[in-house]
């Protein structure tokens, strides 16, 4: 993945002696970019599943949990807690897990240098197949981001309103659009596309 920091202001009290809680059904509202509150509850797996839903205020929970799930990925447990620390993030209590995570949703592993993925379902591998499968685009790479320099432009790409960084990855057809965009920036044989390498299409 590339990364490029965002730094946007603190929208909630900073808290100086937080501590990431990663228990099953911890609700979180998250500072993302634009000024807007995103909410993210932790599953059993401790990944954090976002909702498909933001606002300017802080809303009540019972207003979050019956909402969607835009995406669920790993975020750094002290990244969290740096986040609670300086007000970023902030704890809003546990409450029973939202139905769309009480399963494990698979996740894709895919190692440098070649275009073959493994597909994983918990805590094994499921199978394999090729990087251009389309039964695998949706799903998360795996990778563990940061609640401060990585979740607030993450949001803004899975919401889907505002035209999001070319370098925010995350499901596999992003993860292929930057590939493919690096390729087309860099001189640098390391960084151009395999012969065999499917094209990504417009979405």
């Amino acid at each position: 993945m590339v990364w490029i920091a965002q730094h946007d202001q603190p929208m909630f009290e900073p808290k100086p002696t937080a501590r990431a809680d990663m228990t099953a059904g911890a609700l979180y509202a998250v500072t993302g970019e634009g000024g807007w509150t995103y909410y993210g509850q932790v599953t059993s797996e401790k990944k954090v599943g976002f909702f498909h839903r933001r606002d300017r205020e802080t809303v009540a929970a019972e207003l979050v949990l019956t909402g969607p799930i835009m995406t669920v990925t790993s975020v750094a447990y002290p990244s969290i807690t740096r986040a609670l620390r300086a007000g970023c993030w902030r704890k809003l209590g546990r409450f029973r897990l939202a139905d769309e995570l009480c399963a494990p949703l698979p996740s894709v592993q895919w190692p440098v240098g070649t275009l073959t993925v493994t597909v994983w379902v918990g805590d094994g591998p499921d199978h394999d197949t090729r990087v251009e499968d389309p039964a695998i685009q949706d799903m998360e790479l795996m990778a563990v981001w940061d609640a401060v320099e990585h979740i607030p432009a993450r949001l803004t790409a899975d919401f889907g309103t505002e035209e999001a960084s070319w370098h925010v990855g995350g499901p596999i057809w992003r993860e292929r659009r930057i590939k493919e965009e690096i390729a087309q920036r860099s001189d640098q044989p390391c960084h151009q596309l395999p012969a065999d390498w499917v094209p990504t299409s417009k979405r």
